[in-house]
This record gives structure tokens, sequence and C-alpha cells, in this order.
């Protein structure tokens, strides 16, 4: 008697993802610590000078955190409402912030108390930063200016009113200590000189803007807003280079790495892109809610992200002597001598062989078909976790079935819930089913029907499924005439399987 032959399950190939130089450097980061802050984390910044401590600006507070520590090393709460745009000063010594009550407090990094107190702005300060020559203080307000202001003296230098809508986005110019360049929700981005008191330049971003950034050659300009990421170029009068569209959600954040070379967008959409100098995506990082700040340590070892929900999530980059404590304590496998036993054995001529009769392990929908039990086998290989994980042995089941001719007995007899998870199986992620929702009784859509299948099609099809009329008094027993006719095509397309496998994408 002939041994039974498995079911021949295909696997089709899938598409290998391309690693470059950019995925390993990304990739190689530690798993993600999560912080809990006391609400949405607004901003993060980088202390420029080592050990790059940074500033995480959320709810009524400002907590500084070292490099790798999960506790703040200092934590400013002189707040009366919420607190924005904490920055740090070139040396970082001091630190700015702004609040929802429209005052601006400067904070020595080494004390709790505020050194400084400017007011003048009648509604709350989101961004507050450092001009680069570190004695003045720019911010932006929603009541519509940029203010100027004298770190020693805590005076108001300029006040400037161009903007017509609230003041989201800030990026101070590092190499002229009078520029620096504003977002607003007017949909325009505006650079500004203090030598002539106005703008010298305008770009309309064409949604609110949420972000600014400067190229360290501050050639380039980017503005983030909308699902858009666009990139200007100063030198030109502000015309635009590159408009990314990436993201599914409002962009709110972007950052540059180390060398700059790289940029980072953070999105509501909760992931964070990583685009190379051609603007091109070499990596994603995935959070675990809506990102409203990012942030990049001065020398790439932490990226930094805050999002909606309070949570702060640290990246550390992974280090040699991480790589070499995890393979020291690995444990010893067996000598090279068990792995080159026997090796050089050379059997002599009059040596007999006998061949060790190999023991068949069927699967359980195979056992099923061997005892010809076909509908048991069509269940097994409909099961959750089969059709989910694995969809390639529900289809060489369900081919297996039809090369016997016995699919129709398989599918004989069938309630509804199992004819569901059938309906299921077959629509999911197929776009070709192309399925008509048809609505009436048999004898208003019997000629569309018909014209929809085949003659030979439709009477084969009348056999395993009956469709009935559905009237008043059994159409809570019977099943619905739409759910016959999407089961009837989607079985039709079932026995085509075999000459469209390789059109069939799980």
């Amino acid at each position: 008697m002939a041994s039974f032959k498995p079911t021949k399950v295909q696997f089709l190939p899938k598409l290998g993802e391309t690693v470059t130089e950019d995925t390993l450097y990304w990739k190689n980061y530690k798993s993600p610590v999560q912080i809990k802050e006391f609400g949405a984390v607004t901003k993060i910044d980088f202390s420029p000078l080592p050990p790059h401590n940074y500033a995480v600006t959320a709810s009524t507070r400002i907590h500084v955190y070292g490099l790798h520590s999960q506790e703040p090393i200092r934590s400013f709460t002189r707040f009366r409402d919420t607190a924005y745009g904490g920055s740090f000063r070139g040396d970082g010594k001091l630190l700015v912030a702004g609040s929802e009550e429209g005052l601006i407090r400067l904070f020595d990094i080494s004390g709790r108390v505020a050194l400084r107190q400017f007011t003048g702005h009648s509604k709350a300060v989101h961004m507050t930063s450092f001009l680069s020559d570190g004695f003045r203080v720019v911010s932006g307000s929603d009541d519509l200016t940029c203010r100027v202001w004298d770190v020693p003296s805590a005076v108001e230098l300029s006040s400037i009113t161009e903007h017509t809508d609230y003041i989201r986005a800030l990026a101070p110019s590092k190499l002229n200590p009078d520029l620096f360049v504003t977002g607003s929700y007017d949909h325009t981005v505006k650079v500004f000189d203090m030598r002539s008191g106005s703008s010298v330049m305008t770009m309309q971003h064409g949604h609110p803007v949420e972000c600014v950034l400067l190229y360290p050659s501050e050639v380039l300009l980017v503005s983030t807003g909308g699902r858009y990421v666009k990139i200007w170029d100063l030198l030109k009068g502000g015309q635009e280079l590159v408009s990314l569209k990436n993201h599914h959600k409002t962009v709110t954040c972007a950052c540059l790495s180390s060398v700059g070379n790289k940029l980072l967008t953070g999105s509501l959409d909760r992931h964070v892109k990583v685009y190379n100098s051609s603007y091109k995506i070499v990596h994603n990082f995935d959070c675990d809610a809506s990102i409203l700040s990012m942030a990049v340590a001065p020398d790439d070892e932490v990226v930094a992200v805050g999002m909606t929900n309070g949570v702060l999530s640290v990246r550390h980059r992974k280090h040699k002597k991480d790589k070499e404590t995890l393979t020291s304590r690995r444990r010893r496998g067996p000598s090279y001598r068990v792995f080159v036993k026997g090796k050089n054995f050379v059997p002599r001529q009059d040596d007999f062989l006998v061949s060790k009769p190999v023991k068949q392990y069927l699967r359980k929908y195979d056992k099923q078909l061997k005892s010809f039990a076909v509908s048991k086998a069509l269940d097994t290989a409909l099961q959750t976790w089969t059709r989910t994980s694995k969809p390639e042995v529900t289809v060489a089941v369900i081919i297996e079935l039809n090369r016997r001719g016995t699919l129709k007995n398989a599918l004989a007899g069938r309630n509804e819930e199992s004819l569901t998870k059938i309906l299921n199986f077959l629509l999911k992620d197929e776009r070709r089913f192309k399925m008509a929702n048809y609505d009436g009784d048999m004898r208003a859509n019997k000629e569309e029907f018909t014209a929809f299948l085949h003659p030979e099609e439709f009477d084969y099809m009348k056999d395993i499924i009956v469709l009935v009329r559905l009237d008043n008094q059994n159409a809570k027993k019977c099943l619905p005439y739409t759910f016959a006719v999407i089961f009837c095509q989607c079985l039709l397309t079932l026995m085509l399987f075999q000459t469209r496998m390789t059109d069939f994408h799980l």
C-alpha cells in the first residue's frame, strides 16, 4: 500500500528589507525607557555641553535629567500654570521657559529660584529661546507678538507684531545673534533681523506651522505643519526645495542628528521618521502615543520623545561593552571535537548499510484528510491561529480539497458561523474580489446575479448553497440572500485559486 503524501504547502517569497548603513546605525538603540511625567511633554532640550543633560517641560514643571538617569537631577516647579518651551543657553548654565500665564522665567541650572522674570506678554508664551550671544532672550506668544528681552536688566528690547495668529515655532540663528525664525498658525514662516526691527523674509507653508528648524550651515530651513515637512533655501530668497508628505497626521516636531545630515520628524500618527540628505526615509521609530516633542543628544547617544499621554520615551545607543557583557553571559557550547567526530570515517567495501524506516509525522489536517474527513480537515485549516498566522496552510488544504473533488462535500451542511469564517478569510485584504452590495430579494436581483456568473458556474453554485426567498416568516431562520450571493462569488474565486496562485497575496 502506498504511503500517504502530506499536503504540500506553498510558501510565497517575502519581500526582504534592504539593509543599509543608515538602517544599522539607527537600529543600534536599546529598547526605550518609559518615564511618566505629570502631563503632556511639550518640549525637550539637550544641553549643548557635556554631560548633555536634557530639560523636559511637562505640565507645571521642568525636570532636568542626566543622560543615563531615569530620575530628575533637578526640578523647577515655580510655575502657577502650565510651563512651555524650556530651553538651555549655549553654555548650559541657564534655562529659560514661558508659561500659560504670560510670564517668562530665567533659572540657574544649579538653583531652584528664578533669577529673572520677564513680564509684557498678555497671553500664553509657548516658545522661548536664547539668542546666540547669550545675553538676549526671544519669545513668541499667543498675543501675536515676538519680543526680545535683555537678560542682565530684564528689560524688553523690542516687540514685533507681524503675525496674525498664534506663534508656536521659534528657531534662533547660531551664526548671527540678530537673526531668528518664527512660525505661526497664520501659515507663514518669517525670518526676523533685529537690526531692521522687522522681517526680512516670509515663506508660505500652507498649514499652521508647528516647528521651524535651521540646518547647521543655516542655508536651509525646515518647517513642519499639517502633514507636510518643507525645506526652504534661504540663499534663494526662501525658495521651496522639497515638500515631504510621509506622515498621516500633523507633524509636530523636528530635529537634526549630531552631524546635521539626518532629519528626524515626529507626528501625531505616533511615528518618528528619519530622512537622509536626499530626503529619503531610512528608518522609522514607533511610539505608544501621539508625539508632541523630540530631541537628539549632540552626540546621538540618546533619542528622547515626548508624547501626549505624559510619557517620555528615551532610547540609548548600544555600546561594545554591552555586547561583550551579553556574550560573556551566554552558556558555553560543546567543544569542537564533538562536531568533527566521525567526519573522517570511511566505510569498508564489505559493510552492509541498513536503512532505518523514517517515521512519518502528519499534521492534524493531514490525518483527517487521510481518513477522508474532509469537513473536519477544512475546519482545522480555518482555525483562528492557522488562518491568521499561517494562511498558506489554509490555502493549501483548500487547494487539496479542490484537487480531490471533495470541496463540495466539505462545504455542505454548514451553518452561518462556519461560513462566516470562510468569508472572513477570503475577503481579508483582497481588493480584487470587488464584491457588490446586493440588496432586495432574490427575484429583484436574479437577472443581475445570473449575468455576473457564467451559466455553468451558476448551476454548480446552486448545488452548494440553496438560495431561499426572504419573506417575513422565515427571514430570521434562513441564510440572507446578500450573504449567499457574496459567498457564491468568493467560492468562485476559490475554485480558480490553483491557476491564480501567483496573483494571490496573503
